[in-house]
């Protein structure tokens, strides 16, 4: 078992910057392959970034080039530093754990989520 808790969410303009944090607890963290959804109102939930056990990224590419995933194995957490926020980026954000070793963009492929932390742009 992975228990998630997501931080840093809040209300940004257009242009600006946040910091999402995932703290991870349970299992051994580096086991996992960790990722970031989102979902939109009205919308289905999304991939946005993901770090493989092994350290490769993966990136959405509506967020590639902008966002950036990183993880802290000493302190079992995976951040996204996100840049340049549009509008279309505000969603609540979760966090997602997975035991393999890619960065599987299917929301099927995470077997443990946290409970999401909003993230509102205004323009």
């Amino acid at each position: 078992q992975v228990q998630l808790v997501e931080s840093g969410g809040g209300l940004v303009q257009a242009g600006g910057s946040l910091r999402l944090s995932c703290a991870a607890s349970g299992r051994t963290f580096s086991s996992y392959t960790m990722g970031w959804f989102r979902q939109a109102p009205g919308k289905e939930r999304e991939f946005v970034a993901a770090i493989s056990r092994t350290g490769g990224l993966y990136y959405a590419d509506s967020v590639k080039d902008r966002f950036t995933i990183s993880s802290d194995n000493a302190k079992n957490t995976v951040s996204l530093q996100m840049n340049s926020l549009k509008p279309e980026d505000a969603a609540i954000y979760y966090c997602a754990a997975r035991y393999g070793s890619s960065g599987s963009p299917r929301v099927t492929s995470y077997a443990y989520w946290g409970q999401g932390t909003q993230v509102t742009v205004s323009s």
